[in-house]
């Protein structure tokens, strides 16, 4: 057997292979599917200090290559979360890394201050949501504030805590380097790309929203060299996604910088292609003879 194991923040893993925030939920649904037990890690569906409502419908459009959400990160609030989600994840053998999301400073913290004393392994913060109207995006796009809400959030946290970047930026490294500054423990990226699309027959947008995030294989290589810019600015581990529907996606992200990787649209085609990146990567090393996948992690500069 070759050494998947990575480690992010002092956290080791089994292999690098996890979900993206808000494409499977806390695995409860894709548990018929996937064997989480087989996962790197499960990254949560984004937990708020209140339940939100999210976005009024239409709120999820295909589209060539991907699709588009502005789901508007919809979820019970963190009391329910701890009741219902943790104790479920608990029963597998995978790490569990809760995805965070607030309008104000404050509300990220309440929510990290909750989940200081319970059995999660990461705090994935979620300040680059591209359809949320306040809070979010504005952390997500601002260095300065992104360095003061990672600061904040640092002071309170209990675990390691990965800053979730927006690609919706003029320089990706830009923010990175206020994440670093401001005390993340490693980075993850890319987000959706901020994207639209209009139904020509009605002349009507086709997201009550009128814009919505872009995920799938469409934004893939804008991800790759978003990961390898953060990789060569900054000394954090990243986890690495935007459109990954197989090993080779995985891999490609690797070789580009990323310890950690993340499939998130391709779920929704595939609900079985975690697994398949989790074997793909197996094979592959067994092709190459690479021992270890520290061998291939930014390997090309």
């Amino acid at each position: 057997m070759k050494n998947t194991k990575v480690t992010i923040a002092g956290v080791e893993f089994k292999n690098p292979v996890m979900t993206a925030s808000g494409t499977f939920g806390s695995g409860m649904e894709y548990s018929e599917f996937v064997d989480l037990n087989c996962l790197g890690a499960v990254v949560t569906k984004g937990v708020a200090n209140v339940p939100w409502e999210g976005n009024p419908t239409p709120r999820v459009q295909e589209t060539y290559g991907g699709m588009l959400n502005a789901i508007g990160l919809q979820n019970p609030g963190i009391d329910v979360f701890i009741e219902r989600d943790i104790p479920f994840l608990k029963q597998f053998d995978t790490k569990i890394i809760v995805n965070v999301c607030g309008r104000t400073a404050a509300d990220y913290v309440e929510v990290v201050e909750k989940l200081g004393d319970q059995p999660v392994d990461m705090l994935e913060i979620n300040v680059s949501c591209p359809n949320v109207k306040h809070g979010g995006i504005a952390f997500g796009q601002n260095p300065d504030s992104l360095f003061e809400i990672t600061k904040e959030i640092k002071a309170k946290a209990k675990q390691p805590i990965i800053m979730k970047l927006s690609p919706n930026v003029t320089d990706i490294t830009e923010m990175a380097k206020a994440a670093e500054a401001g005390g993340s423990d490693a980075l993850s990226l890319i987000n959706t790309i901020t994207g639209m699309k209009i139904d020509i027959h009605k002349r009507a947008f086709a997201l009550a929203n009128k814009t919505g995030g872009l995920s799938g294989p469409a934004i893939k290589p804008v991800a790759v060299r978003m990961v390898y810019q953060v990789a060569n600015a900054v000394n954090l581990p990243i986890i690495g996604m935007g459109g990954i529907a197989n090993a080779e996606d995985a891999i490609e992200f690797m070789m580009a910088g990323a310890t950690g990787v993340a499939v998130g649209a391709m779920n929704f085609v595939n609900p079985y292609t975690t697994k398949e990146v989790v074997d793909g990567i197996e094979s592959y090393m067994e092709r190459y003879a690479i021992e270890n996948l520290s061998d291939i992690i930014g390997c090309v500069k």
